[in-house]
C-alpha cells in the first residue's frame, strides 16, 4: 500500500522529513493534527508488527519511555507495513553516567518482560545452538569454523532466564535521553533472549564483572557477527570471538 496508508491516521497527516531508520525501513517525521510523530514503512509481517506493538504498548503502560504506536482512526496499530509512533525528544548518551542510566533502563525492560513470548520467526542465541536460521541469521552462510566459535560463545548463556531484549542498545543513535528520562527507540532488533546481550555497553555501564562480563561480550560479538554476516562489521565482530 505504501505511504498512502497515512490517510488511515487522518486526512491532514503530512510527511516532514526523512529520518535515519536502518536499511530495512523508510522512516519519516510526520505531523498529525500539528503533533510531531514518527512513521516507519517496512515489509515486516503483520504477526511481527503485532508482537512489536504489543511489547511497546505494555512497556509504555508500565512506565518505560518508548515510541508507543499511535492507532489509526479505526484503532489499528499498523496498516500495510506502516506504523506511526510517538516522537521521542532528547539526545544520545555522552558520558559514563549517561550510559549507567541506559543500563538501569534496560534492566527495567528485562524485569518487566521476564518470560515474554518470542518474536515470530526469531530465534534466541541459545536456540541457535541447535537451529541454523532465525530471521536475519543464517548460520549455513557462515564458515563452519565461525559457527563453532559463535555457538561456543552462546553455549555459555544456556539455561539462563530469558526476556525481551532491545537488541541494539549500545548504538547511541538508539537512545534519546534528557535530564528526566531515557527513551529506547528503534526496536527492529528486539526479540526474546538472555538479558546479558543488552548489557554490553560503553564504559561497562552495566557493571558486569569477571566471567559474566566475558561471557556477555563474547556472546554479543558472536550475535552481531551472525546477524550482519558477511559485511566488514561482521568480520570485525567475529574476530573478537575466541577460537575453540
Amino acid at each position: 500500500m505504501g505511504w498512502e496508508a497515512l490517510a488511515y491516521w487522518g486526512k491532514d497527516v503530512t510527511r516532514v522529513e526523512p529520518l535515519a531508520g536502518g536499511s530495512s525501513n523508510d522512516v519519516w517525521s510526520v505531523l498529525i493534527d500539528g503533533r510531531l510523530a514518527v512513521a516507519r514503512l517496512g515489509n515486516r509481517s503483520d504477526a511481527d508488527l503485532a508482537w512489536e506493538a504489543e511489547l511497546l504498548q505494555y512497556l509504555d503502560r508500565n512506565g518505560l519511555t518508548v515510541p508507543a504506536p499511535i492507532p489509526t482512526m479505526d484503532n489499528r496499530l499498523f496498516v500495510g507495513g506502516l506504523v506511526v509512533m510517538n516522537y521521542m525528544e532528547g539526545g544520545p548518551p555522552q558520558t559514563a553516567s549517561d550510559w549507567r542510566r541506559v543500563a538501569n533502563t534496560l534492566r527495567e525492560l528485562h524485569r518487566l518482560t521476564a518470560g515474554w513470548p518470542q518474536r515470530p520467526g526469531w530465534k534466541s542465541s541459545t536456540d541457535l545452538l541447535h537451529a541454523d536460521k532465525g530471521t536475519r541469521i543464517d548460520l549455513a552462510a557462515m564458515p563452519s569454523e565461525a559457527v563453532i566459535r559463535c555457538r561456543a560463545a552462546w553455549k555459555r548463556l544456556e539455561g539462563r532466564e530469558t526476556c525481551a531484549v532491545h537488541g541494539n542498545p549500545n548504538n547511541p543513535g538508539n537512545i534519546r535521553m534528557n535530564a528526566d528520562r531515557v527513551a529506547l527507540i528503534d526496536w527492529d532488533e528486539a526479540h526474546v533472549d538472555v538479558p546479558d546481550l543488552d548489557l554490553v555497553l560503553p564504559h561497562n555501564a552495566a557493571g558486569l564483572q569477571g566471567v559474566a562480563q566475558d561471557s556477555a561480550a563474547q556472546a554479543s560479538a558472536a550475535w552481531e557477527a551472525a546477524v550482519c554476516w558477511k559485511d566488514d562489521y561482521a568480520v570485525k565482530r567475529l574476530a573478537e570471538v575466541r577460537a575453540v
